[in-house]
């Protein structure tokens, strides 16, 4: 069998393509994870703001606090790649 050889380029560009891949597998997750909270908290918000009218700020609030999820999977996915 021939042995395989690795050139410096090649293990670069491995490099390269596993740091992308890293990022995107933060920023994913993190996304993908956001919605499922969402999903409940935002059903949540709907039906106690239609029953009360005056809690709205807080509820929009709650609904705001899961996106900074997704905010630190990007600075993670950015700091992987830069």
């Amino acid at each position: 069998m021939a042995d395989a050889v690795m050139t410096v380029e090649m293990i670069q560009a491995s490099q390269a393509g596993m740091k992308a891949l890293g990022a995107g597998i933060a920023v994913g997750l993190t996304g993908i994870g956001t919605g499922i909270a969402e999903m409940g908290i935002g059903s949540a918000a709907v039906g106690a703001t239609a029953e009360n009218k005056d809690i709205f700020g807080l509820v929009l609030l709650l609904t705001v606090i899961p996106e900074t999820i997704v905010i630190f999977g990007l600075v993670v996915g950015l700091l992987l790649l830069f």
